[in-house]
């Protein structure tokens, strides 16, 4: 089966193609319109994608040496995401879906980023991932395939929220996870401690203070010191975050008994995070996985991987498809 997939849930259009020889396309325009505001403007996100949408469409196409008249199904990003966002991505999947008589597949953006694991791997069920991002940090007990069951959550802020909302203290460009972590891998973890919040309970988790913690920290500090010590700064927050998750993500585990741990979304690219959970697994001896740094942050590859089980599975949906905003 041929699939096409599109993902529009934020600020990155993002198209790909998937054949029975796996993904031949994965093209993503990045939206930079949002530099300026220290962060994702809806209505811009929206009008951006309406632009880009069908050309990157029909890159993707192209780069997959294959045509909409070889397409079996198309798969589209349903949500959680910006509505306005999601609608551009939705009625475009649907025009093409009507036109062609192609099956339409909607496919939920946190799914897709646990299932990114898939495109290159094959981790057995059942499973447990630390789904992290911009706007969602969650642990998840998956026993098969789209059998999920939420067993941790943040409580306030997600792990990706406090890289930017600190990063910008700092005077870091949005999005500011990639630069905290370019400047942690030369900086020293422990050169500040800050607060590691909820380890001694459950398998939530909150952020808001350490975010509240580096502002008090830094309201004092002249610029010049900032950015001699940038490096360590960084370092001590990655420390910080990387700890919480994947202390609690041991918890998870001793909790469920499974044999396979994921990791996914957008902060699971990041380096300390990365070097923690694999020896945090070796010590628990379980199987870790996580995606191409390609296939962390939002991307279309990870929405044809999943439409492509649901397919498998006899999923597919009808033309009254909506998208959603939010997580129920």
């Amino acid at each position: 089966m041929n699939i096409l997939a599109i993902e529009s849930s934020c600020d990155d259009t993002s198209a790909s193609v998937l054949t029975g020889e796996g993904i031949q396309s994965n093209i993503i325009a990045s939206q930079s319109i949002h530099l300026q505001f220290g962060g994702v403007v809806p209505e811009l996100a929206s009008r951006a994608h309406q632009k880009t949408i069908t050309q990157t469409v029909q890159q993707a196409l192209e780069e997959g040496q294959t045509s909409l008249d070889h397409i079996d199904a198309i798969a589209v990003t349903q949500g959680p995401g910006l509505l306005g966002s999601l609608l551009v991505g939705i009625c475009f999947a649907k025009g093409l879906a009507l036109s062609r008589d192609i099956p339409l597949i909607g496919v939920n953006h946190m799914d897709a980023h646990i299932y990114a694991n898939f495109i290159d791997h094959e981790p057995e069920f059942p499973l447990v991932a630390l789904t992290v991002s911009g706007g969602h940090t969650q642990l998840v007990h998956v026993k098969s395939p789209f059998e999920h069951r939420i067993i941790g959550k943040t409580r306030d802020d997600a792990a990706g929220e406090a890289f930017d909302k600190i990063g910008k203290l700092l005077g870091l460009p949005y999005p500011a996870g990639p630069h905290m972590d370019k400047h942690a891998k030369k900086g020293d973890p422990k050169f500040h401690k800050f607060p590691q919040a909820l380890l001694k309970e459950g398998l939530d988790f909150s952020f808001s203070g350490l975010k509240t913690s580096a502002l008090y920290y830094l309201q004092d500090k002249e610029k010049e010191w900032i950015q001699e010590h940038l490096n360590d700064i960084c370092a001590s927050v990655s420390f910080a975050i990387a700890e919480v998750l994947v202390k609690k993500l041991k918890r998870a585990i001793k909790q469920t008994g499974v044999k396979t741990v994921l990791l996914a979304g957008g902060v699971s690219a990041n380096s300390m995070l990365r070097e923690k959970s694999v020896k945090m697994a070796e010590e628990m001896d379980v199987q870790l996985y996580s995606p191409k740094i390609s296939y962390c942050t939002d991307n279309a590859a990870m929405i044809a991987v999943t439409g492509k089980m649901k397919a498998d599975m006899g999923q597919f949906d009808d033309l009254d498809l909506v998208p959603f905003a939010s997580l129920t």
